[in-house]
Order: structure tokens, then C-alpha cells, then sequence
């Protein structure tokens, strides 16, 4: 009896950290991190540590939060994605009251912790993102309009500008300067995708530019931003936030996604849009990952 209580209560326990994406909050608190390491010049004290293990804390919960409020608008489209219908509310795992009320406990104590043991201003700009995503992009942008990607990118941009504000009180130009970069990044990166779930998305009703505006011109929008993305790659060397080290990296890393891009536009397969998709992770991660190494090297 004992054994199968304890089954029972890890199972309703994965069904609410599924609710939170936590692929998607690992990247989202990477980036994060990356800002709060780069607002702080040289090796942080312990009580800058502190603060940013807090931080990094606070925003999981409120991310986490935005997510398994996404799970609740989108059920009925999840349902009906592969890539998706996994998830607890669309199985109908987790009715909307037990959704709501995880996302709102998530929400209230990750927003106390940030208000109370970092700073307001991280606490606020955290809050904005979650009813950016939440609920202007989910609720509003999402079913309107092809453009959501771009639009709704803001959202998705915010965390290594929430990272800064943690440690530095502040958003300076190279929080933007980050910002700028996710910006620039979402479009193609989520457009890969579209590319060869198109069929998923069509099924969902939701107006995505490959079902909207078809294959081709899609394919030329993510060549087009993956150049875009390439200038604003190298503007953390250009302000002086970084040197040679992450200057090499984001060039490789450019050019690779840039090749990506023009291979996608010139001859498509299902299969080379899934490899852009992956080396759109891979570039991203890679990219701040150098950041952080140039950081501390140089």
C-alpha cells in the first residue's frame, strides 16, 4: 500500500514539473546567469553569490510559473501536436484548477523571493516577462497573428537583462546588447521547427508563418535573420564586453547558422530543417557560453 502511495505521489509530481518545461527554464536560467556573471567585473564575492543563486532561484519559479500557465491556454491546441500532447493538461493529467493554482504559487513565491532577498527592480522586470509570455504572447499574439515569433521574442529575450538587473541594480546597454541577440535568435530558431511541424500546426489552427505564408518564404525569413543575427553577435566585441575569445566563437558560430540558413533556402528537407533547429541550441548555448569564458580568461 505504502509503496504504491509513494508511486502515486512521484507521479502527480512529474506531471507538475512537466507543467514547467524544464528544457525551456534551463536555458532561460542559463542566460540569466550569464547576465548576472557579466554585471559583476572580476570573481564575484560570496554575497554576490548568495544573490545570484537567489536570483537564479526567484526566476525559475516565476518562468516555471509562465509555462504552466501557457499549459492551460494551449491544452486544446497541445492536444493536437505530437510534439506536445504529452504534456499532463493536455492528457488531461491536471484539470485547470490544479494548473492555475501551481502557476500561481509558483508566481507569488518567485516574485516575494526576488522582491525581498534581491531587488525590486529584478522582481518587476521578471513579472513583466511573465505576463509578456503569458499572457500577450500565449493569449494574444499566438492565435493572431504569423508575426508572434517576433513579437513574442521580447519575452524570451528578457533573461539575461533580468540576470543584470539581479546583480547590478540596473539594465545597462549590455544587458540590451543580449537582449538584442535572443531577440534576433527566436525567429529562426523557432521557424526551423515550424518548418518540419508544419503539419502539427496547421492542425492546431494557429498561424504560423510556414502554414501562413508558405515554405519558401519562410525559408528565406530565417536566412535573413540568421544574417541579422550575425552582426548583432558581434557587438558584445565591438562595445568592449568581450574580447578575442568569444570574437572566434561567434564568428564560427555565425557563419555556421548563417550556412544553415542558405542551405534551408536553396534545397529543403525535412531532416536539414531539424539539424538548423539543433544547431540553433547549439549556437545560442555556445555563444554565452563563451561569453562567460572570455569573462574570466581575459
Amino acid at each position: 500500500m505504502s509503496d504504491n502511495f509513494f508511486s502515486v505521489q512521484v507521479s502527480v509530481f512529474r506531471q507538475f514539473y512537466a507543467l514547467t518545461k524544464p528544457r525551456v527554464i534551463q536555458l532561460i536560467v542559463f542566460c540569466a546567469l550569464i547576465g548576472m556573471v557579466l554585471a559583476v567585473p572580476g570573481v564575484p564575492s560570496w554575497a554576490e553569490v548568495r544573490v545570484a543563486l537567489l536570483a537564479c532561484l526567484g526566476i525559475w519559479l516565476v518562468a516555471g510559473a509562465a509555462a504552466a500557465f501557457n499549459c492551460i491556454v494551449e491544452k486544446g491546441i497541445d492536444a493536437k501536436m505530437k510534439r506536445t500532447a504529452w504534456r499532463p493538461t493536455a492528457r488531461g493529467e491536471l484539470n485547470d484548477r490544479q494548473t492555475l493554482l501551481f502557476s500561481a504559487v509558483l508566481c507569488v513565491l518567485g516574485s516575494t523571493l526576488l522582491y525581498l532577498w534581491v531587488n525590486p527592480l529584478t522582481m518587476w522586470l521578471t513579472f513583466a516577462t511573465f505576463i509578456g509570455y503569458a499572457v500577450v504572447y500565449t493569449v494574444i499574439l499566438k492565435p493572431l497573428t504569423p508575426q508572434n515569433i517576433v513579437i513574442g521574442g521580447a519575452s524570451g529575450a528578457m533573461p539575461p537583462v533580468l540576470g543584470w538587473a539581479a546583480m547590478a541594480g540596473n539594465v545597462g546597454p549590455e544587458a540590451l546588447i543580449l537582449f538584442l541577440i535572443i531577440f534576433l535568435w527566436t525567429p529562426p530558431h523557432f521557424w526551423a521547427l515550424a518548418l518540419y511541424r508544419v503539419e502539427d500546426y496547421r492542425k492546431s489552427g494557429l498561424p504560423m508563418l510556414p502554414v501562413t505564408h508558405g515554405n519558401e518564404f519562410t525559408r528565406l525569413m530565417v536566412l535573413l535573420y540568421t544574417v541579422m543575427l550575425f552582426a548583432v553577435c558581434l557587438m558584445p566585441y565591438i562595445y568592449g564586453m568581450s574580447s578575442w575569445i568569444y570574437l572566434i566563437a561567434a564568428l564560427v558560430l555565425s557563419v555556421g547558422f548563417c550556412l544553415y540558413g542558405f542551405w534551408l533556402w536553396r534545397d529543403y528537407s525535412d531532416a536539414l530543417a531539424r539539424k538548423t533547429f539543433r544547431f540553433s541550441l547549439i549556437h545560442l548555448s555556445v555563444l554565452f557560453a563563451a561569453l562567460l569564458v572570455d569573462h574570466y580568461v581575459l
